[in-house]
C-alpha cells in the first residue's frame, strides 16, 4: 500500500518522463506497469487527468505565470505544476492546502532551490481566482 504522497511523486515520475522523452503519458504509464511495477489508482487518476484536461491546465499555468509561458518553464517544474492544478481544481477528494504543500514539497525535494518560491506564486494566485479572490485574476 503506497501513500498519496507516494502515488503523487510516481505521478510526477511518469508524466515528467513523458515529458521529457515526447512520449504519450499513458504509453508510459503502460511502459511501468509492464515492467511490473505498482501503480497505484491514485497515480493512475492524476496522471489521466492531466492528460485528459492538459490543455486547459496549461493555458491556465501560462494565464498565471507572470513573465513565463509554459514551453519555458523547466520540465520538472512545468510537471509538478499540472500535478497540483489537477488536484486542485478536478480533485474534490485533496484540499487546497494539501495541494499546494505538496507540490511545494515536490518542488523542494526534486527541482532547484528557486522553484518553491516560482509554484507556490503561480498556485496561489489560481487558488485565490478559484475561491473568487480578485487579486488572483490575471492582469492584462
Amino acid at each position: 500500500m503506497t501513500t498519496r504522497r507516494e502515488g503523487r511523486r510516481l505521478a510526477i515520475d511518469i508524466l515528467y518522463q513523458a515529458d521529457i522523452t515526447d512520449v504519450d503519458p499513458i504509453e508510459v504509464l503502460a511502459s511501468w506497469r509492464a515492467a511490473d511495477r505498482e501503480i497505484p489508482a491514485f497515480t493512475e487518476e492524476l496522471v489521466a487527468g492531466v492528460v485528459e484536461r492538459g490543455p486547459g491546465i496549461d493555458l491556465l499555468l501560462a494565464e498565471h505565470a507572470e513573465g513565463w509561458t509554459v514551453s519555458r518553464m523547466t520540465a520538472l517544474d512545468r510537471t509538478i505544476l499540472r500535478v497540483a492544478v489537477e488536484e486542485l481544481l478536478y480533485r474534490d477528494d485533496v484540499p487546497t492546502s494539501v495541494a499546494i504543500s505538496e507540490a511545494l514539497e515536490a518542488a523542494s525535494d526534486l527541482s532547484a532551490e528557486e522553484s518553491r518560491p516560482f509554484i507556490n506564486g503561480i498556485l496561489g494566485r489560481i487558488a485565490r481566482e478559484d475561491e473568487g479572490d480578485p487579486r488572483a485574476a490575471p492582469t492584462s
